[in-house]
């Protein structure tokens, strides 16, 4: 008998729950507007009760959070800035309400492990995956298992290069002011420009600085964590014409360093795409329930 499974891609904005084993078994999903814990997880666990036999959960969630299984506060999310989210118990008002396991990682991750799975990544045992829509964030495999330490990366909050003359925005990261996110977000291009990253045209100086930061730091994770291939998700990747400027400034920036005929000669299948499109998070929290499921 094929196990079934649930999954939940918690994001600042949405909620999008699914039940199903494979990117072609999707048995149903829904998706709900993230407002009140209480009210979001309410129609999280209700849309599950109407299927039977689901033999765990997977929540890949915006964060940051707790991803420790050994931890108290396993699958809280912690210091998040969105109101009302900071340090609620998301992953164990889903497992008292639907008494099944649940696992429980960043929205990153489980769109890495989907990719790695079904997508992008499959057949690698390193690569990262970046998200660049209202925030950014980073997960991916290093020798084939998932990217933990302390907590869980935090790719979107590294310190940039920034240069005040050509770019005078502060940066908008309640944190850190101008680290990757505070600088290249969704909401920072909307607050810069003076309106929403979709409604500039696709040769605005918008998408040169754009890919100049996002380059930038690809040249930071390239050398730390030298991962085979990385794919960038999220929203503001959907402007197509990034994905050429990306590639071109991370050449330049690494400046023939590193020596590898996929940087120097395959640039275009090193720097990707996902190859799940926009359900990567949604497959990533199916993916991180079969993780226990089967177990």
């Amino acid at each position: 008998m094929k196990h079934l499974f649930g999954g939940i891609e918690a994001g600042g904005t949405k909620f999008v729950c699914a039940v199903g084993t494979v990117p072609d078994d999707i048995r149903a999903e829904t998706r709900f507007p993230t407002t009140t814990p209480a009210e979001t997880l309410g129609k999280a666990a209700a849309f599950f009760r109407e299927w039977a036999g689901i033999t765990a959960v997977g929540i890949a969630s915006f964060g940051p959070l707790d991803p420790d299984p050994q931890s108290p506060t396993y699958g809280h999310i912690t210091s998040t800035p969105k109101p009302g989210w900071a340090n609620v118990d998301l992953g164990g008002a889903i497992q008292r309400a639907l008494g099944v396991p649940i696992v429980f990682d960043t929205d990153t991750n489980g769109a890495a492990l989907a990719e790695w799975r079904w997508g992008a990544a499959q057949g690698l045992d390193n690569f990262i995956y970046l998200t660049i829509g209202t925030g950014i964030g980073g997960g991916g495999l290093v020798n084939g298992k998932l990217l933990h330490g302390l907590v869980h990366p935090e790719m979107g909050h590294i310190p940039l290069p920034h240069d005040w003359a050509q770019d005078p925005y502060p940066g908008r990261c309640p944190y850190h002011g101008d680290c990757l996110e505070g600088l290249a977000a969704g909401p920072a291009i909307a607050e810069r420009w003076g309106v929403p990253g979709p409604e500039l045209p696709a040769d605005h100086p918008a998408w040169e600085l754009e890919a100049h930061y996002l380059a930038l730091a690809l040249r930071v994770f390239i050398c730390t964590l030298s991962p085979q291939r990385i794919i960038l998700g999220g929203g503001v990747m959907a402007q197509r014409q990034l994905f050429p400027l990306v590639r071109q400034k991370t050449q330049a920036y690494l400046n023939g360093y590193i020596q590898s005929p996929t940087i120097l000669r395959e640039i275009d299948k090193y720097i990707v795409s996902p190859g799940l499109g926009s359900r990567a998070g949604v497959l990533g929290a199916l993916a991180l329930a079969q993780l226990r499921g089967r177990g």
